[in-house]
C-alpha cells in the first residue's frame, strides 16, 4: 500500500491496508493436504469453461506485478519443472535512495562450478527421461532453471516466479492463484532459501524436492507439507558426526557453524547428540558469509587460540569458503577438521593445505552413465547461446566468446576443450550430490508417471490432460540406487566417511575410508575400512581431550566450573577399585577380596596364620623341642640317680609325673602352630588346659608333701600317713579331673572352631580359632590361675622350713614366674593382632613351662652332676 502524504487520514489509510491484506490472503490461502503430488494441480489441462461447463463468472485480468526474472536455462514441455540452484554465491548490492523503482536482485561474483554441474545434471536427467519409452511416454517435460545467488531474497523472488509464470497478463476467471506454469520444483541447494521457497510454494501446493537442503526442521510436515528431499536430514548427519567424533575418542572439540537455518539447526542437533555421547565443546561460533570481516576474524581467532585439536564445522559451502580464506591469512596450529556434507566433498576447498587430513560424512558415491559426456561435451556455440555458460566458459579459458569491445581477454578460437579443464564442474569421478539432483528429477517424473499413466495390454498410455491431484507414492530404483520417502519426506539415511588425502602428485583428493549406517546396532554404526591420513599427514589418531583419560584404579572428579570432560583423576580409596578407563566411581571389593596394588582388580585376600615355615614359628618350635629335650634329660638324670638321697628326699614319684606333664606342656605349644582346623582348635585349648593343671597339681602336691614332711618331724605327729603316696596320686588326679570336666563341658556346649577374621585387618584374612564359649575358655584359665595362686601361697608358707633340700623356695620362685607370665599374658593376648595372638599364647606356655623346670629341677640336677658330695644322707641331715 502506498501512502500519499497529507492526502488521506489515518482511518482511510488503515482501511485500505486491511482491504489489500485481505485480497492478498484470498489470493495465497490455498489449504490442501496430501503427499508428494498434492500440489500437482492441473495447470495445463482443460478448465470447466473450456470443457463446455456453464459459468457466469466474468473473466478477470491478472497482472504480474514487478519485472519477471529470466531463467538461466529453459525448455518448453507438456509439464514444466522448476529448478533453483546457488550458481553464484554473491548478490549484487544496491543502495536504494527511494527515488527510483528497485531493480530485481541479481547475482554477482564468480560462478560456483559445482552448482553449475548440479543445474546441468538436472537438464541431463530431464532429457534422459524425455527419451525413455517406459517413463512418461508421449509426454515431454520442460524446465525452467534459476540462479538464486545463494540469497533468500532472490530465492523468494524465484519462488513467486515459479508460482506465477512469466506471462505479464493472465485471464483466469477470478482465481489468479491457479495461473502458475510450474508443476514441481527441484532445489534449492541451501536450507534457508529452501525454507523460504517452501513457505511460498507450499501455499500453492507446488511440490518442492531438494537435493541438498538438509535442515532437520524441513521434516516438519505441518509447516512444510509439500517439501521433499533426496538427501538425508541433518538430524541423521548430526548423529553421524557425533558418532564419528566418539569413534576416535575425541571428547574436547571446537564447533563452528553457519548462522543460518542449516547451520543453526544442524549444530543444535549435533550438540544434542554430542552431549549424549559425552563430548564437550570448548567453543561454538557462528557466522554468515555476509557478516563483517571483524566477526569472521573473531571466529578464526577462536579456532587459532583454542586448546581443542578437533574442529567440527557444520557450515554451508559458501560460508566455509569465506572462513578458510580468513584462516589462510594466518594459518592456525594443526587442527583436525570434521566436516559436514555441505563442504567436505567440495573439491574447491581442498586447496587449503591446513585442512589436509579432514574427515567427514558424505553422500555415497554413484555412477550416472552418460553424464560425463554430457557435461564435457559442451561446445563453444552452445556456451555462447547462454549468458551463464558464456560467463563460465570465459572464466574457465580466459578468453572471450562475446567479441565484446570491452573484453580484455583474447577471443576464443574454438579449440578450448572442457576435458582438459580441472575444476569442480569437470570432476565427475565422485558424483555424490549430483546424484541427489538426478534422483530428484526422476522422483518428479515417477510421480507424474504414477498419476498420468496406466498400463493397458502391456502398453503404457499416458493422459496429459488428467487432473493431477492424487496422493502418489514414489518408490523406484535408478542406476542401482533406491529412491523412496518416509512420512516426513526424507530418504533412508546412509553416509560414507571421507578423508582428504594427499596424492602422489602432491594434490589433495577426497577418499572414502568407511561408512556410517544408522540401522546397525550402537557401537557398530561407524565402520572404518581404510587407512586415514590425519592432520599434517600423520598416521596416528590425534588426541583431543580436556583431561587425559583416568586409568583403572582411579575415578573422575569434575573440575569446578568446567564441562564434564574436564576432570581430575583421584585414586580409589582403600578397599575399592575401578576396572575401566574414565570410571566415574569406585566400588568396594567383596569381603574376602582386596584391591591389588594398582587398585584395578580385586584379588583374594592373603590368609594369615602362624605357619610352620615362618621364622617366628621355627623359633617357637625350637624352644618347644628344647623344653621337651630338657624335660627328658632331667627325667633320665633323676631316673639314673633315683636311689640317691636328693631324689628320694624330693618325692621322686611326683617329680617324674611333673616332668611328664612339662613334656606334654612343651609339646602342647606345637598344636598352636599351623592352619587352624576343627580338631586342632579343640585340641590346642583343651590339651593346654589339662596339661597345665596336671603340672600345677604336681607342684601343689610337692608343696603339700614338704609341709607334711616338716610336720611329721614333730614329736607325736602322724601327718604323713594322711598324705602318703596314694593320697598324693589322688590329689593330682582329682585336681586334673576337674579341669577335664570343665573342658568336656566346653567342648559339648560350644567348642572352639576355626574362623576367618575379616575385621582385624582390612587387607588380609586372619585364620584363627574362635573360642566358641568365652566362658569355657576363661573357666579353664581361671582354674589354672586358682591352682597356681593356691600353690604359690603354700610355697610361700613353706619357704623358710629348716631343710637343706627344701623345695619350697624353688617352688615359690617357679610359681612367682608362672603367675607373672600369665598375668601379663592376659592384656598381651587381648591386644595382639592376628597370628601374634597365637604367638603370645605359645610364648606364655613356654615361659611358664621353662620357669617350672628350671626353678624346680635345675638346682637338683646341678647338685647331682656337679656337687655329688652334697648328694649324701649326712649332708641331707645336717642342720644349718
Amino acid at each position: 500500500s502506498t501512502y500519499g502524504a497529507g492526502q488521506r487520514d489515518s482511518s482511510s489509510q488503515g482501511m485500505e491496508i486491511w482491504k489489500s491484506a485481505l485480497r492478498l490472503l484470498e489470493l495465497m490461502a490455498v489449504v490442501v493436504s496430501g503427499g508428494f503430488l498434492d500440489g500437482l494441480k492441473t495447470r495445463s489441462g482443460l478448465t470447466e469453461a473450456e470443457s463446455g461447463a456453464s459459468t457466469e463468472t466474468p473473466s478477470v485480468e491478472c497482472t504480474l506485478q514487478g519485472s519477471p526474472r529470466s531463467p538461466v536455462y529453459s525448455a518448453d514441455g507438456d509439464f514444466i519443472i522448476g529448478g533453483v540452484f546457488s550458481i553464484h554465491y554473491q548478490l549484487y548490492t544496491v543502495i536504494y535512495n527511494y527515488t527510483t523503482k528497485p531493480e530485481p536482485p541479481r547475482c554477482a561474483g564468480s560462478i560456483d562450478a559445482r552448482e553449475l554441474r548440479f543445474s546441468r545434471s538436472m537438464i541431463f536427467a530431464i532429457e534422459e527421461i524425455n527419451n525413455r519409452m517406459d517413463l512418461l511416454p508421449g509426454i515431454k517435460l520442460g524446465y525452467q532453471i534459476y540462479d538464486s545467488c545463494a540469497s533468500v531474497p532472490v530465492a523468494v523472488h524465484v519462488a513467486f516466479q515459479l508460482s506465477n509464470g512469466q506471462d505479464p497478463v493472465f485471464y483466469k476467471g477470478s482465481n489468479c492463484s491457479r495461473s502458475g506454469m510450474v508443476m514441481a520444483a527441484i532445489g534449492e541447494s541451501g536450507s534457508t532459501p529452501s525454507i523460504s521457497m517452501s513457505r511460498i510454494m507450499g501455499s500453492f501446493n507446488i511440490p518442492q524436492v531438494s537435493h541438498y537442503a538438509t535442515c532437520a526442521c524441513l521434516s516438519d510436515k505441518q509447516h512444510y507439507p509439500n517439501f521433499f528431499r533426496t538427501i538425508p536430514s541433518d538430524q541423521f548427519q548430526a548423529d553421524a558426526l557425533a558418532k564419528l567424533v566418539k569413534h576416535f575418542g575425541w571428547t574436547w572439540i571446537g564447533a563452528v557453524h553457519s548462522d543460518s537455518d542449516y547451520g543453526n539447526s544442524g549444530m543444535a542437533s549435533f550438540l544434542e547428540a554430542a552431549l549424549r555421547e559425552g563430548i564437550c565443546v570448548e567453543y561454538s561460533e557462528s557466522f554468515f558469509r555476509t557478516d563483517p570481516g571483524s566477526k569472521i576474524q573473531r571466529v578464526a581467532d577462536a579456532i587459532r587460540r583454542s586448546t581443542a585439536m578437533v574442529v567440527v564445522a557444520f557450515i554451508a559451502s559458501g560460508d566455509m569458503r569465506v572462513l578458510l580464506e580468513e584462516l589462510d591469512r594466518a594459518p592456525p596450529p594443526p587442527r583436525q577438521w570434521i566436516g559436514s556434507e555441505s563442504w567436505v566433498t567440495d573439491t574447491f576447498m581442498v586447496r587449503y593445505s591446513f585442512c589436509a587430513g579432514a574427515i567427514g560424512v558424505a553422500i555415497p558415491q554413484s555412477v550416472i552413465p552418460g553424464l560425463r559426456d554430457f557435461l564435457l561435451g559442451l561446445s563453444p556455440s552452445e556456451a555462447a547461446a547462454s549468458p551463464l555458460l558464456t560467463e563460465f566458459w570465459e572464466d574457465a579459458f580466459n578468453c572471450s566468446l562475446t567479441k565484446s569491445p570491452a573484453a580484455n581477454n583474447g577471443e576464443c578460437d574454438g579449440t578450448e576443450d572442457l576435458k582438459r579443464l580441472e575444476n569442480p564442474y569437470t570432476k565427475t569421478s565422485q558424483l555424490r550430490v549430483t546424484n541427489m539432483v538426478y534422483k530428484a528429477a526422476y522422483a518428479v517424473a515417477h510421480a507424474f508417471h504414477n498419476a498420468l499413466c496406466r498400463k493397458i495390454n502391456s502398453t503404457i498410455q499416458c493422459d496429459k490432460f488428467i487432473k493431477l491431484n492424487a496422493n502418489q507414492k514414489v518408490n523406484f530404483s535408478q542406476n542401482g540406487y533406491h529412491v523412496s520417502f518416509d512420512a516426513n519426506g526424507d530418504p533412508i539415511a546412509a553416509y560414507e566417511v571421507v578423508n582428504w588425502q594427499t596424492t602422489e602428485s602432491g594434490g589433495t583428493e577426497v577418499v572414502t575410508v568407511g561408512y556410517y549406517d544408522a540401522s546397525l546396532p550402537g557401537g557398530q554404526q561407524v565402520q572404518i575400512n581404510r587407512n586415514i591420513t590425519w592432520m599434517e599427514g600423520g598416521s596416528q589418531v590425534p588426541v583431543s581431550v580436556c583431561s587425559e583419560s583416568c586409568p583403572p584404579g582411579t575415578r573422575k572428579v569434575l573440575q569446578k566450573g568446567k564441562p564434564i570432560c574436564c576432570y581430575d583423576c583421584i585414586p580409589c580409596p582403600e578397599g575399592e577399585i575401578s576396572n575401566m578407563t574414565d570410571s566415574p566411581d569406585c566400588f568396594p571389593c567383596p569381603r574376602e577380596f582386596w584391591p591389588n596394588a594398582n587398585r584395578d582388580a580385586c584379588i583374594p585376600k592373603p590368609v594369615e596364620f602362624l605357619s610352620f615355615d615362618e621364622v617366628l614359628s621355627i623359633i617357637l618350635a625350637a624352644f618347644s623341642m628344647s623344653g621337651v629335650f630338657l624335660a627328658i634329660i632331667t627325667a633320665v638324670i633323676f631316673f639314673h640317680h633315683r636311689t640317691t638321697p636328693i631324689v628320694r628326699a624330693n618325692n621322686s614319684e611326683l617329680s617324674f609325673l611333673l616332668l611328664f606333664a612339662l613334656t606334654l606342656c612343651f609339646l602342647c605349644s606345637l598344636t598352636f602352630i599351623g592352619a587352624p582346623s576343627e580338631w586342632s582348635c579343640m585340641l590346642r585349648h583343651t590339651a593346654f588346659g589339662i596339661t597345665f593343671v596336671l603340672c600345677i597339681s604336681c607342684v601343689l602336691g610337692k608343696t603339700i608333701v614338704v609341709l607334711m614332711a616338716f610336720k611329721a618331724t614333730l614329736p607325736g605327729s602322724n601327718a604323713m600317713k594322711w598324705f602318703g603316696p596314694l593320697q598324693q596320686r589322688m590329689t593330682v588326679m582329682s585336681f586334673t579331673f576337674i579341669q577335664v570336666i570343665i573342658c568336656i563341658i566346653w567342648l559339648v556346649v560350644s567348642p572352639p572352631f576355626p574362623v576367618k577374621n575379616l575385621t582385624t585387618y582390612k587387607e588380609k584374612i586372619i585364620l584363627e580359632c574362635a573360642l566358641g564359649s568365652a566362658v569355657g575358655f576363661w573357666a579353664v584359665l581361671g582354674y589354672i590361675g586358682l591352682l597356681a595362686v593356691f600353690c604359690f601361697v603354700l610355697a610361700v608358707l613353706a619357704r623358710k622350713l629348716p631343710d637343706n633340700f627344701n623345695e619350697a623356695k624353688m617352688i615359690t620362685f617357679s610359681m612367682l614366674i608362672f603367675c607373672a607370665v600369665w598375668i601379663t599374658f592376659i592384656p598381651a593376648y587381648v591386644s595382639s593382632p592376628g597370628k601374634f595372638t597365637v604367638a603370645v599364647e605359645i610364648f606364655a606356655i613356654l615361659a611358664s613351662s621353662f620357669g617350672l623346670i628350671l626353678c624346680i629341677f635345675a638346682p637338683k640336677c646341678f647338685i647331682i652332676l656337679c656337687q655329688p658330695e652334697k648328694n649324701t644322707r649326712k649332708y641331707l641331715m645336717t642342720k644349718k
